[in-house]
Order: C-alpha cells, then structure tokens, then sequence
C-alpha cells in the first residue's frame, strides 16, 4: 500500500493501449492521499476483492439472486464456464454476420431494395447506450441511418416516424426492439404504435423487426410467432444500464458500420487496466476515490459532465443512468438507511462557457466537474481554418477547456480531467467500461447494491395504478351515459381518489380521440405519419 500512496500522489492514471488518462489532481485528493486513509488501507482491498468476486461469478445482486456479468461482454474467456463463454461469442459472431447480410442485401425489406434505416424501439439503457454511440461515430456514409422510439410519447414517435418518412419510409426501414423482460410498456407501446404503421402500409411488419430479449420472453415468443427476421439475446447477468456492449448496442452499431470489434477491445483494455488491485495504477479507483472525496461518500455533491467534443453531448445523458440508478439507493446491503446516490447533469464545452458556467464557478459549490478532453480537433481528411493568425476553431475549443478548468479551480471547485486521444469506437468503449468499473468499485466502498433498481419498480407499480383508476372511471362514465357530474363525484362513483381523478379526466378530456382503433379501410395513422 505505500508503494500505491507513492503513485497516488501523481493523481493521474492511465489506459496506455487506449490511450486513456484520467487526471484528479483538481479535486480535494490534493490534500487527501495519506498513509492513514482508511479508504486505501481498508475498504479498497475489500472493494478489489469483491470485484474480483463478481467477475468470477459471484451473485452481486443479492436482493434478486443475479449474477453481474457485463465485464464478461468483452471478456468471454473470464465468464464462469463454457457454456457463457460461448454464448457471448456467439451473440457477437452473429450480431456481425446479420449486419453484414443487412449491408449486401441478402436480408432485405419485403419490397426488395435494402435497408437504409434501423429504428431502435427501446427505454433506458436499451435506448441511451446506441443514442450515445450513434451520435458519437455516426457519419452521412454509414449503410443504415438511426432513429429511435425511447419514450411512449405519441407526438415523439410521430415526429420521429415523419422523419423516417423523408429518408426512404418504413418500407426501407429495419425495426430493433430491445426489452430483456418483453414486458416494457414503453417499449411495447413504441413497437405496437410501429407494426400499426407498417400494417397500415400494407407491409408484414415481421419481414422488418428484429428482437433483443430474453429467451422465452412475452416478446421472444412474439418474435417467433409472427416469424421476425431475427432474435438475439439477453441475459439476466447483464443490467440495461450495463447493456451497451452485448446485443442491445452492438447490434445497431453493426449496422450502422461502426466498429464493433473495436468497441470491445476499448473496453477490454480498459478493464485490464482497472482490475488493477492498486489504487495509484488504477484509473477507476482513481476515479472512484475521487467521487467519494468529493461528495463526502454520501453524495453532498452532483457530478457535472463536460465533454468538450460535440460528438459526446450524450455522454452526460447517459451517466445520468449508470450512475444515478446504479448508485441513488435507500438502503444499503445491510438494510440501513443511508440515502447514497450522486446527481449527474451536464452540456458540453463550449456550450456550457455560455449556460451554466457563470454558476459553476461563483454559485452555490455543490458540485464538481467532469471534463472529458478530446486531443484530436477533427476526424481525418476535414481541413484546419485558421480563425486567426496561428489560432484554429479547434484550439478555441481547447482553449476554453484548459480556461473554464482553470477558472474553477481559482474558486476551489473541484475537476477531474479524463483525456482521450479521439473520439473511436475503441475510446468510446474504453469510456464506457471506465465508467461500469467507477461504479462498480464506488458502490462497494458505500456498501450499497449498484445492480438492482427498486424505485423503477416503484414508479411502475404507481403508473400501473393510474391506468387502472382510469380503467375503473371510465367503467364508471359507460355505466352512465348521459349523465354530467363533477369530477368529484365520477371519482366516488369509481372509488378513485380525489386528485388521481381530476388529473385522469383531464387528460382524457384533452384527447377526445382516446382509444381509437382502425377500423376496416381506415388508417388512422395516414393523417399523422404521412408517408412513413
């Protein structure tokens, strides 16, 4: 441990085959690293421990006896037995050999051509870790244009189906639907709200859908009985939030070309980095010593991600996720209460200069910062301007990285600096993998379970109720047709509570149209969705 004290106090380490550093030198571990820490001497051993622990196979998800296996993804050779090892390398050799059959045309739509779209229709990390990639590698050459339904927002999907209409229609577009359980509503509705438009279109939306999920799943056997084009897996080891590098993301980052190969050994070298037991030569231990430092280990702090490099503007949009759901818990493992969580929110640089900057750095000092800096101004081949004598756009942009770090640290706010070569397939995976392990070895330092997420189900239960009070109140509406009472008295009459009531009539009284369904020669989605 002394040898690690000595390498701590460079506050920086490093991914060489990235590359791939992260610097802490900004945050309190300035004034931290000491031979007494307790953190150094006590809980990491412990936390490297059990780490290993979880990646040999150990059930870390104890409150729904799971295993965690997503390291696994990008290391079939560590999973705990043969039969995992070549699932995953099945999973991937397929997922490859499916998008190179998409790209020649040997699996196109039911009107001959080839695909030219992929709509993901997924929630969560089923839609944040490809929105991420998508925008990060994404170019106007790549075979197949993404779009996505993430939300069960009629409008949203509407708006995203017009857009699809005016890049070839649904005709030429692939549908992904990725639910593990089959049982997302969201997800669900975006994917009944699809197969409407493609029957509508006279078109068998099962010679256009592929789907991620459980074997044995409401939505596998679905797949199977209207004859999809394909089905790939979900295993009850991976999380979604944790998701990005099996089928959920490899899948439309295939097929929009990107390098998927590359993705898994980003993260593979990162890991290898980060299962170093040694917190000095250990950039997610760095990283997760500095998170505790920073927020006292109970979250007194919010983490402001800014990425100074446009094509990662959906980095901070996806931490928010892996850590806030991973990390935001009421109880601990030992069924304390403890409130633990950190909340995440950013922009990107130099966006941000003219946001929220001006808060960061005289505000209220409750956060500390995250700056992603990416070396690389611009992809191969784009030209330099010179802006000024000697000065590009590019170094405008480093400028004002370098300049807003600083500034903080002049009013004693806290930064830590992750720094990648270019934004690759292979950075992107290095980055995401970074980020698992961070939280991974930061929740085992608090003590608290990162892989399950009992608010979710609370807040489902709770919608599941609405529904169920709309239900009973338009039973009780049917019952007596013609009649005009108050809402008060519609909710008695439902046995309803009072506000629910209100809000449900409310919305019900704004969408006249609710429930519609098509009737023999109409299509209702014709007037909405155009030409889709």
């Amino acid at each position: 441990m002394t040898e690690s004290l000595s390498r701590l106090r460079s506050l920086s380490a490093h991914v060489p085959a990235v590359p791939l550093l992260v610097d802490v030198s900004r945050t309190c571990l300035a004034t931290h690293a000491k031979t007494s820490d307790p953190l150094l001497l006590e809980a990491f051993p412990s936390a490297f421990s059990a780490m290993a622990a979880l990646e040999s196979g150990a059930v870390a998800n104890p409150d729904e006896g799971r295993r965690v296996g997503h390291y696994w993804l990008r290391a079939p050779e560590l999973a705990p037995g043969p039969e995992v090892k070549r699932a995953i390398e099945a999973m991937v050799a397929r997922v490859k050999a499916f998008a190179a059959d998409v790209h020649s045309g040997k699996i196109a739509p039911e009107s001959g051509g080839r695909f030219q779209n992929v709509l993901l229709v997924g929630i969560g990390g089923s839609a944040l870790g490809p929105q991420l990639v998508a925008d990060a590698l994404g170019g106007a050459s790549d075979p197949l244009r993404p779009f996505f339904f993430d939300n069960t927002d009629p409008d949203g999907m509407a708006r995203e189906l017009d857009r699809i209409a005016a890049a070839g229609g649904v005709g030429r577009t692939l549908v992904v639907v990725v639910s593990k359980s089959g049982g997302t509503k969201e997800t669900r509705n975006g994917m009944l709200v699809a197969q409407a438009v493609y029957t509508a279109k006279g078109l068998d939306f099962g010679r256009h859908a592929v789907a991620v999920t459980q074997d044995g799943s409401d939505l596998d056997k679905l797949a199977r009985r209207q004859r999809w084009l394909d089905r790939f897996p979900m295993w009850d080891w991976v999380g979604g939030r944790t998701s990005q590098l099996s089928a959920v993301g490899l899948l439309p980052a295939a097929l929009q070309g990107f390098d998927v190969d590359g993705l898994l050994e980003g993260a593979r070298a990162c890991d290898a980095a980060t299962r170093v037991p040694d917190v000095g030569r250990n950039p997610a231990a760095l990283l997760a010593l500095a998170w505790y430092r920073e927020t006292g280990g109970r979250g007194l702090k919010d983490m402001v991600v800014l990425p100074y490099k446009d094509r990662l503007l959906l980095l901070s949009r996806y931490l928010q996720q892996l850590v806030m759901e991973s990390l935001g818990k009421e109880k601990d493992l030992a069924g304390n209460t403890v409130h633990q969580g950190i909340a995440v929110y950013g922009n990107k640089g130099s966006t941000d200069q003219h946001a929220f900057v001006q808060q960061l750095r005289e505000g209220v000092p409750n956060f500390f910062a995250t700056f992603i800096e990416v070396l690389k101004d611009r992809r191969e081949g784009l030209p330099s301007l010179a802006v000024e004598e000697d000065v590009t756009s590019g170094d405008y942009l480093h400028g004002f990285l370098l300049g807003t770090r600083e500034a903080l640290t002049e009013k004693g706010r806290g930064s830590v600096t992750i720094t990648v070569e270019e934004v690759s397939a292979r950075s992107l995976g290095a980055l995401v993998a970074l980020f698992e392990r961070t939280v991974g070895l930061y929740a085992l330092l608090v003590g608290i379970n990162a892989y399950h997420q009992p608010g979710v189900e609370a807040g489902k239960k709770a919608a599941a109720a609405v529904l169920e009070a709309q239900r009973a109140l338009l039973g009780a509406m049917r019952a007596d047709l013609g009649s005009y009472r108050t809402a008060e008295n519609w909710a008695r009459s439902a046995g309803v509570g009072g506000e629910t009531a209100w809000k449900v009539l409310e919305h019900l009284a704004a969408n006249p149209d609710h429930g519609v369904r098509k009737r023999p020669g109409e299509d209702p989605f014709s007037a909405s969705y155009g030409a889709a």
